[in-house]
């Protein structure tokens, strides 16, 4: 179900008390470099990801080249909630990506994130769905601070339209006209964090734009599988982000010595591909559509780039 709202920072401000943003867990090492959740780079910058290389070379830390920091993970199903920003009208991005939210649980693919555990070696689950949507007709501008990204999410929150959930991810999607003032395009393409409110416990919350404002540094092809730019490139986006907040929500459970989460370590690259009915590269089929997906890190037998596991 999709709903609209709006509600202004002020009012978000009244009805909630923001405190912190990620602190390293007790008990977590201080060896390696934190993540802030922004490593996966661009295509034409690639931050803290491999560089495009097909099995990154281990930098050290746990046999699998990625070591766990004592943090929590989301265990059981974890909720996915969209926040369609700006303007989406008659975008055929809503279906894709509906579908694409709706389908990614259970799969090969996202069973990756099942080598990944938490301080009682209790496993992540190959569950995650998308629950709900709502709609936000730029409440924040077209220029989009890290903050006022945040307050979209609480927004959303607050006026009742989406739930507050500790075990969802809320995807702030934002149409090609809206930008992210942090880097968007430049720096990255996507990010996620938390924030810990006293209303609604801690919350995690991504950030994810339209790749067709800078195709060169976020899209890996043009047009994609499905027809549209946007939301092909979206897709392999969402995902690369909602298995690191799933994996690592709030910065300091699992990621290597560069300060690289299981995604970023395989950032833009795709393994074994096919060509799509619209003569398109993809790699993996969800929910009876054809996306490119970037690999995600494997946690076992010595850590490897993988489209599923096992």
């Amino acid at each position: 179900m999709t709903s609209g709202w709006r509600l202004s920072a002020a009012a978000v401000a009244a009805s909630l008390c923001v405190l912190t943003l990620p602190m390293l867990a007790p008990g977590s090492s201080d060896d390696d470099t934190k993540p802030n959740g922004k490593g996966i780079g661009t295509l034409l910058n690639p931050g803290k990801g491999n560089g495009g290389e097909a099995k990154p070379v281990r930098p050290g830390g746990g046999a699998n080249g990625i070591s766990y920091h004592g943090g929590p993970v989301m265990l059981g199903p974890v909720n996915l909630y969209y926040i369609w920003y700006g303007n989406w009208s008659g975008n055929a991005a809503v279906g894709i990506l509906t579908t694409f939210g709706q389908s990614l649980g259970g799969s090969p693919y996202y069973n990756i994130n099942t080598t990944y555990y938490n301080g009682s070696s209790t496993p992540l689950t190959n569950a995650i769905n998308l629950v709900k949507t709502a709609t936000d007709n730029y409440s924040q501008g077209t220029s989009l601070s890290d903050s006022a990204i945040q307050t979209v999410v609480l927004a959303a929150i607050s006026s009742g339209t989406l739930p507050a959930d500790t075990n969802g991810i809320y995807i702030v999607l934002t149409s090609a006209d809206v930008t992210a003032s942090s880097g968007f395009c430049s720096k990255y393409c996507g990010w996620h964090t938390y924030t810990s409110t006293s209303s609604f416990g801690r919350i995690k919350y991504a950030f994810v734009g339209d790749p067709t404002r800078c195709p060169s540094a976020c899209q890996a092809q043009t047009p994609g599988p499905n027809g549209n730019s946007g939301a092909d490139g979206m897709a392999s986006i969402i995902a690369h982000e909602v298995e690191e907040a799933a994996s690592d929500p709030e910065l300091n459970a699992w990621y290597d010595s560069r300060g690289a989460e299981n995604a970023d370590k395989c950032a833009w690259t795709f393994g074994t591909t096919y060509t799509a009915k619209n003569g398109a590269k993809a790699n993996m089929s969800l929910g009876s559509l054809d996306f490119l997906i970037q690999q995600n890190w494997v946690n076992a037998t010595g850590g490897y780039c993988a489209l599923q596991y096992p």
